[in-house]
């Protein structure tokens, strides 16, 4: 595993990654990562971005340290906090959705969520150059979650529970949320 304070290389699921040693200690992330993430992401519906160390290779990649996943969906403008609404047109809205976002249980509370987090930050950015995207959203799979993601800048949706998100344009305009 990676000391405490390196910086991983983050890269697109591939089969050379070892799906299977990984474990977070939550069974649907672990679950998702070994059954689905490949099939998801050869179907054009998600991308998985795993994070390992520098060390590594493309031919023999070390262990997965943590992972998250992208995809792209539409909002309702009414889903949307009442004061963004009237800025917004009357359909529904792009966004891309950060699905799963897991580390290592051996690398909690070293920083490695919080440095997936802002690499998705980059991504999306980077795609929104492409094509359009409002905002990222994300949908918290458990409430003490809410306030780890609150604390980067992301607000919640009013009448949807766990959901959050934020603009696209506040990705843009600070260096980091």
């Amino acid at each position: 595993m990676a000391p405490a304070g390196a910086v991983p290389r983050v890269e697109q699921l591939s089969s050379h990654h070892d799906v299977n040693s990984f474990d977070c200690g939550e069974h649907p992330l672990n679950y998702f990562i070994r059954r689905y993430a490949a099939t998801n992401q050869a179907a054009r519906i998600s991308k998985t971005y795993v994070a390992v160390e520098q060390g590594s290779s493309a031919v023999i990649s070390g262990p997965i340290l943590g992972y998250y996943t992208l995809s792209l969906l539409s909002i309702s403008r009414d889903d949307l906090p009442p004061d963004l609404v009237a800025q917004l047109p009357k359909y529904p809205v792009p966004a891309a959705i950060l699905g799963r976002l897991a580390v290592d249980k051996k690398l909690h509370g070293q920083g490695l969520g919080r440095f997936l987090l802002f690499d998705s930050f980059e991504k999306v950015v980077d795609a929104s150059k492409h094509m359009p995207i409002y905002a990222l959203i994300v949908d918290a799979m458990f409430d003490h979650l809410i306030p780890w993601y609150k604390k980067y800048g992301f607000k919640e949706f009013p009448n949807i529970a766990r959901r959050l998100f934020i603009s696209v344009e506040t990705l843009v305009t600070s260096s980091r949320p």
